[in-house]
C-alpha cells in the first residue's frame, strides 16, 4: 500500500508519444523525454510508441520501463534495423508498414503527446489531430513545447486560423504546455471538441 500514496491515478491507461528518433541539439529536450516517461510512471500509465531505442524515443521508453510501467514499441519491420541501435525495452509490435504503425499506436492509446521531433513526429501529430477534428476519435493530443521548440507550428495553425482553413473550434484541438507535469495535467482536463460545442 505504500507505493499507492506516491502514484496518482489517472483516467489515461496508455498514452501514445510521438516523438524523434534523434536526441536533438539541446539537453533540455532529452530532458524533456526523461521526465515525461517520469510523469506517466507517477500516474500509473503506460506507454505507446513508434519503438525505436535510439534518440528521445529511447529516452522516454527507457524512464518508463525503469519505473516500472509496460511499454509497448509499434515498429514497420523495415525499419527495424535502422531504429533497434541498442536494447528496446518491454514489447515489440512489428507491423508490415508507416499506416499499420500509426493506426496501431492510436488503436492502444487513450491520448497522445508529441515531444520535440522531425518530419516523422510532425506527421504522426498532424494525422491524429486530422482525426479527431473529423471525429474519428475524441482523444486528447498533447504538445510538449520545450523551450518554445514548436512556436513556429503554433504560430502557422493560427494564421491558418486567421485564413480561414482551420476553424477555431478546431485549434482547440491541440493542448499546449511547457513541461510535462503542466501537459498532461491539461490532457486529464481535456473536453472533446464536438462536446464543447454541444454545451456552448
Amino acid at each position: 500500500m505504500e507505493m499507492e500514496s506516491k502514484t496518482q491515478q489517472s483516467k489515461f491507461r496508455r498514452i501514445c508519444v510521438f516523438c524523434g528518433s534523434s536526441q536533438g541539439k539541446k539537453g533540455s529536450y532529452q530532458d524533456a523525454a526523461i521526465e515525461l516517461g517520469r510523469e506517466l510512471v507517477s500516474r500509473n500509465i503506460d506507454l505507446v510508441y513508434g519503438g525505436g531505442s535510439i534518440g528521445l524515443m529511447g529516452l522516454v521508453s527507457q524512464a518508463v520501463h525503469n519505473g516500472g510501467r509496460h511499454v509497448i514499441g509499434v515498429i514497420p519491420k523495415t525499419l527495424m534495423p535502422r531504429e533497434l541501435t541498442g536494447e528496446t525495452v518491454g514489447e515489440v509490435k512489428a507491423v508490415a508498414d508507416m499506416h499499420q504503425r500509426k493506426a496501431e499506436m492510436a488503436k492502444h492509446s487513450d491520448g497522445f503527446i508529441a515531444l520535440p521531433g522531425g518530419y516523422g513526429t510532425l506527421e504522426e501529430l498532424l494525422e491524429v489531430i486530422t482525426w479527431a477534428q473529423l471525429g474519428i476519435h475524441d482523444k486528447p493530443v498533447g504538445l510538449l513545447n520545450v523551450d518554445g521548440y514548436y512556436n513556429s507550428l503554433l504560430s502557422f495553425i493560427d494564421k491558418a486560423v486567421e485564413e480561414g482553413f482551420i476553424s477555431p473550434n478546431a485549434r482547440q484541438i491541440i493542448v499546449c504546455a511547457p513541461t510535462a507535469k503542466e501537459l498532461v495535467k491539461k490532457l486529464e482536463e481535456y473536453v472533446p471538441c464536438h462536446e464543447r460545442v454541444a454545451s456552448n
